[in-house]
């Protein structure tokens, strides 16, 4: 039995990461597609029994029906594939979603939060999902299984932590003789998730996909199949050595950005403010954080009687005291250098 595991697609999710650049978001709405129609041509290619779409496939709250129209009509190209579809707390099985409400095409099953057993030859699969945007199923713990076969649980849910999302205790679930979960829900790719179909942001770094697996005399291989075109990358760059905004805007326009969306993370100690005026940089460069120290000379100035000597010693008398936190007399003391030296 071959199977196509997906999961976490979030199809018309806004991309509030990258909607400050302009048509970025609208792009990466493109991509998802692009990799949905990869997922789809590699199961024909392939002749897959059984395309597992893991949860979350679209946003509630934001899917159009010309997207559901988009997704129904790449199942209709499925030459001898059924689809089992598993509602996630994204895209729950409540009573106005598009699985209630929608001609899906007849080799699409979609399952509710009762536990479905679907059977091929050599395979079991057990498969529930959400019918609200919170999930708690004990029904699980109490399934009898046919130790002959390969069992496989699928589901959308958490493997690692309590929480209202449908926790499933690993451990229990594999004594009762299941050999392997396809589960949605963490947008990271492990043992059992496959993560997030494409990157949504920058707290998913990484190359994204989908896993292929393939259960022969109840051994299963599996693979990794890379679907997005595009990684989400955090670099830092020290900018020690830089001297004006002018010259950081030419450094961070000189990277090499190919086709991948990067935050750049400043760091070192720099010499002078940076206001950078993100449209002057290049468009993979989504974001821009300052992590950076102000490099201040005039500590020694303190006992100075004069204003700038003032200033210090009652700005540090603050700290001491704990009037101000460190951060807050770093950031004070940036002010008073550029109005009393600069």
């Amino acid at each position: 039995m071959r199977f196509v595991q997906v999961g976490d697609i979030h199809f018309d999710v806004p991309f509030r990461a990258i909607s400050d650049r302009a048509g970025l978001g609208e792009m990466r709405r493109l991509e998802q597609r692009k990799a949905f129609k990869k997922v789809i041509d590699f199961v024909n290619d392939k002749k897959v029994d059984f395309l597992f779409i893991c949860g979350d496939l679209y946003e509630q709250d934001y899917v159009r029906k010309s997207t559901i129209d988009f997704i129904n009509n790449e199942f209709k190209m499925l030459n001898n594939t059924k689809v089992i579809l598993v509602p996630g707390n994204h895209d729950p099985l409540i009573k106005n979603s598009y699985y209630n409400n929608y001609n899906w095409n007849e080799n699409v099953i979609i399952v509710d939060k009762n536990i479905r057993k679907i059977e091929s030859d050599d395979v079991n699969i057990y498969a529930y999902g959400f019918e609200d945007f919170e999930l708690e199923n004990e029904e699980v713990y109490n399934l009898n299984l046919d130790r002959d076969k390969y069992n496989i649980l699928l589901t959308h849910g958490d493997l690692y932590s309590a929480s209202k999302y449908n926790s499933i205790n690993l451990k229990k679930v594999m004594q009762l003789g299941f050999d392997y979960i396809a589960i949605g829900h963490i947008h990271k790719r492990d043992e059992y998730y496959s993560g997030s179909l494409i990157s949504l942001g920058f707290d998913e770094l990484g190359e994204h996909g989908f896993i292929y697996g393939e259960v022969k005399d109840k051994i299963l291989d599996r693979e990794f199949i890379k679907a997005d075109d595009r990684e989400f990358i955090v670099e830092d760059l020290d900018v020690s050595n830089i001297e004006s905004e002018d010259e950081l805007i030419e450094i961070l326009n000189e990277i090499n950005t190919k086709d991948n969306l990067y935050e750049i993370n400043l760091v070192g100690k720099r010499k002078s403010s940076f206001d950078i005026n993100i449209k002057l940089v290049q468009e993979n460069i989504i974001k821009i954080k300052d992590s950076t120290e102000f490099d201040i000379n005039f500590e020694n100035k303190r006992n100075e009687k004069t204003l700038t000597g003032f200033f210090l010693k009652n700005l540090k008398e603050k700290l001491e005291n704990g009037e101000i936190t460190e951060e807050q007399y770093k950031k004070v003391l940036e002010v008073g250098y550029k109005i009393l030296i600069k």
